[in-house]
């Protein structure tokens, strides 16, 4: 079984064709290829000790693994991790010794997880972009352009056992081979790599944008790992739009960027330039509301990219005001822990995207959902051939970097077929959920409410920038608290009507019948003063999380004690329901 197009063998030459029809044969037969796969990973690491405790003891068939391995989320695999990461080289999860960790942001939990990351991680991220670019480049085609991408590359450090430590996306930009895979989707950065790597978030933003302007008539694909990136640095466009006309017209750099390094790669490129400064001057000036703006700024831009779906898709509505016409493309499905589907109909609006799994890049069962929520035990898990249409699973991932059956906790829905693999549409993560007793409320009910409740803002011209929850229970009788950043300051009878339609909105029949017999307190809005987003993602940075990486947290729960003070600590005005 190939794993896909290697570097080595598109490095003089990348066919896109060639690597669909390679994901064409693979997806014929997805479940053979499921079992193979299985095969491979356990013969890999037969001689692991997690396996040989578990009494796998070589085996590599399916119904083996499944009789030996139980389903683990990371508290029962930390302890192994752990291990590795004081100096244990022996194999431990793998066959071979892990070399380095990539980190999860933390913005769910509060807490960091450090996850296994070797070379086969690296290979699997590249066939994942590879599959969706050859996709993306058949109805998008590209010239060797450039993209405005909005990266951002933490510092790793070193564990206590002398490993690398750092994000996913800074082990994928420090791999040796990240250049040639530049090379091969054509979309290299138009920014140096001194700026992606820069000291100081705000400085590189800036940075960001300024290259995007020198290079506006060269870039193809404005992207970011989040839809929240994009649209934070169109936000800080419209405040700095005047600095970036003036660095452009003089060709000296603004002094709000001091970081050496990158003062001197972005003076290599900065010349006076009065004619383009003048033409971005005057584009600006003739926008209403901003609307359109990256089109107009870069008229040769195919595509906006990202990931715009679960926690992003609040995001799509602004990042739509700032793309005008362009099309806004979903990125692929994946986690901290591994990449599981490519989006493949990249013509689909975020709101319909869906992801078609790889069933070469691990091993994926699915825990039935609806046989979950209708009680009794928990049914066992199914493969990735055995799943039906229209239903909701929760996935268990197995990886060639040592997590086996391990729950990631996100919920998908299967919405179609690609050949014989399912095309899966995230719904949201298991574990964010709002309850205080009976009521069971996802990150996806969260969603919904927000939206209904939002929409009253339409009149008066005053839209939603973020917001978050939180379950009270400080209180002889607990409530659900949502916390509100907006752009201006509505009516108050408006935020009162908010607070009751998100009360409503919540139409889970636990919340329902306990808010009715009062077991569950009066829903409370919070209104938070601007920029309190920002202070939660300078927090989160602080702490080491990645830009790339951040996600406003849809839940702070009474354990992330540091953004619970900063959300609680900047509350403007409060309301409470009055619809029960």
């Amino acid at each position: 079984m190939e794993m896909g197009l290697s570097l080595d063998e598109t490095k003089e030459e990348f066919d896109p064709e060639n690597v669909i029809k390679k994901f064409e044969e693979i997806s014929r037969n997805a479940g053979k290829v499921q079992e193979e796969t299985l095969r491979k990973i356990l013969e890999e690491n037969a001689s692991a000790e997690y396996l040989l405790n578990v009494g796998l003891n070589g085996r590599t068939d399916e119904e083996s693994f499944k009789q030996c391995v139980p389903l683990i989320t990371h508290e029962v695999i930390e302890p192994y991790i752990q291990k590795i990461m004081n100096g244990d080289s022996s194999p431990i999860i793998t066959g071979k010794p892990i070399p380095s960790f990539s980190l999860s942001s933390g913005t769910t939990q509060g807490k960091r997880k450090f996850l296994p990351y070797n070379d086969k991680v690296f290979d699997t991220t590249m066939q994942m972009w590879y599959t969706s670019f050859a996709y993306r480049n058949r109805e998008f085609p590209l010239t060797n352009g450039k993209a405005l991408a909005f990266v951002y590359s933490s510092k790793p450090f070193v564990t206590e056992g002398g490993l690398i430590a750092g994000t996913a996306t800074t082990h994928v930009f420090r791999h040796p081979k990240y250049k040639d895979l530049t090379k091969c989707i054509r979309s290299q950065s138009c920014s140096p790599v001194e700026v992606i790597f820069g000291s100081d978030f705000h400085q590189s933003l800036y940075c960001h944008l300024l290259c995007g302007l020198l290079h506006y008539d060269q870039v193809q694909i404005i992207s970011s790992s989040f839809a929240h990136s994009i649209v934070q640095a169109f936000q800080t466009f419209e405040q700095v739009w005047e600095d970036l006309c003036s660095d452009i017209r003089f060709g000296i750099l603004n002094e709000r960027v001091t970081d050496p390094t990158t003062r001197a790669a972005m003076s290599e490129i900065l010349k006076p330039n009065p004619k383009l400064a003048n033409m971005i001057y005057y584009k600006c000036l003739g926008l209403t509301n901003w609307y359109g703006l990256i089109p107009e700024l870069f008229p040769n831009a195919k595509y906006v990219l990202g990931i715009m779906t679960g926690a992003m898709e609040p995001y799509v509505k602004q990042l739509r005001r700032y793309a005008g016409w362009l099309p806004l493309v979903c990125a692929d499905y994946g986690a901290s822990e591994g990449w599981i589907a490519a989006n493949v109909n990249p013509r689909s609006p975020p709101e319909e995207a869906t992801f078609a799994v790889l069933p070469n890049i691990g091993y994926f069962e699915f825990i039935p959902l609806n046989e979950t929520r209708n009680g009794g035990a928990e049914p066992k898990p199914i493969g990735l051939a055995e799943v039906k249409l229209g239903e909701e699973y929760e996935i268990i991932l197995t990886n060639f970097a040592g997590l086996y059956r391990y729950r990631l906790g996100d919920v998908v829905k299967v919405m179609g077929f690609h050949n014989s693999t399912p095309e899966l549409k995230f719904i949201c993560r298991q574990n964010l959920m709002l309850s205080i007793n009976i009521d069971k409320n996802t990150e996806s009910d969260l969603q919904i409410a927000v939206e209904e409740a939002s929409k009253l803002l339409a009149a008066e011209k005053v839209e939603l920038i973020d917001f978050t929850s939180h379950v009270d229970l400080t209180k002889e009788v607990g409530h659900y608290v949502i916390f509100w950043e907006l752009s201006g300051e509505p009516d108050e009878n408006v935020l009162k009507e908010c607070c009751n339609s998100l009360d409503k909105s919540f139409a889970d029949a636990g919340y329902v019948s306990s808010r009715k017999v009062g077991s569950i307190g009066p829903l409370e809005l919070r209104i938070l003063k601007k920029g309190t987003f920002n202070k939660v993602l300078l927090h989160c940075l602080s702490m080491g999380t990645a830009v790339n990486q951040f996600k406003p947290p849809r839940f702070v729960s009474d354990n992330n004690k540091p953004i619970l003070q900063i959300v609680c600590g900047n509350v403007a005005k409060s309301y409470f329901s009055t619809a029960y």
